[in-house]
């Protein structure tokens, strides 16, 4: 296998065979993002692409579990990806789940019967990362998309057959938009109706644009406390059917775990105690991206 740079994954794909079929991501303009700032986007050549997919299958065949890297993987167009599927499950017989992360951008170029065609050949599980769902804060991290593109690319990829894995990023809003940051996303997941769903913590990295509007007074990263006021705030007002939910990111403060709505109430509670002090926290240097 051949991979170029830095590659990452969720948390959930840590025995997942990994896939680099692109290099980057075609959107790279969020502004709290450093991921992929390194790489110049493209798609990699498919002939390499299907060596690596064959050279794994004789390695590994027992991989059940294939995550397709980088950014945003769902941007090849459908013949593309139907080569890569037909591969990977010809490669690994056992394999059970494809993945990727995605944009609602790359969702909604793609017409109904694409992404029904992908979920066939195998693509089940999409990572989607709205971060917020705020409209004022979706502009200023140049995310992408709207609130209601979020939503309408979580309706089709489910019309299509697919689950979705979505992530929140708790202080995105800054001190300035944190109550409509908070309550928007919650209003959002419930809209999205994810199958799975974290909140991770923002980070001001060094060398990115929001790092820059931070040193000229533009964004202040709200404080520990106001940042648990904000997951509670989502936990409290999301009403998805039935979804997964992690706080287990590294970046977090406070690991929660339960299903929403049936454990709001347990998990606010525990949110409250931990506001109280009465449960610890991560201790910073235990956190990291």
């Amino acid at each position: 296998m051949r991979y170029e740079g830095k590659l990452y994954r969720p948390p959930s794909e840590a025995h997942s065979y990994i896939l680099q079929a692109t290099i980057g991501c075609s959107h790279n303009l969020c502004t709290y993002c450093d991921m992929y700032r390194d790489k110049q986007y493209r798609l990699r050549d498919l002939d390499q692409v299907m060596e690596d997919v064959a050279l794994a299958g004789s390695s590994y065949p027992g991989v059940d579990k294939m995550f397709v890297a980088d950014g945003d993987a769902l941007v090849m167009d459908g013949p593309r990806w139907l080569t890569i599927l037909e591969g990977a499950h010809a490669a690994f017989p056992g394999l059970r789940r494809v993945s990727c992360y995605a944009t609602a951008a790359n969702v909604l170029d793609k017409s109904d019967d694409e992404l029904r065609s992908l979920r066939e050949a195998g693509l089940a599980l999409l990572y989607i990362g709205p971060e917020s769902g705020d409209d004022v804060t979706l502009k200023r991290i140049v995310k992408g998309g709207t609130f209601e593109e979020h939503a309408e690319a979580a309706h089709r990829a489910h019309a299509a057959g697919m689950e979705l894995s979505v992530i929140v990023l708790l202080g995105a809003g800054g001190v300035e938009r944190s109550q409509e940051h908070a309550a928007e996303t919650a209003r959002l997941i419930t809209a999205m109706d994810p199958e799975y769903l974290g909140a991770l913590t923002l980070t001001v990295i060094p060398g990115t644009p929001l790092q820059r509007m931070a040193d000229k007074g533009r964004f202040e990263l709200p404080s520990v406390p106001g940042l648990l006021a904000e997951l509670r705030t989502m936990v409290a007002e999301a009403r998805p059917s039935d979804t997964l939910f992690r706080t287990n990111h590294a970046s977090t403060y406070l690991s929660l775990a339960g299903r929403l709505p049936q454990d709001t109430e347990r998990l606010t509670a525990a949110i409250d105690l931990a506001l109280e002090g009465g449960i610890p926290l991560r201790p910073e240097f235990l956190r990291g991206l």
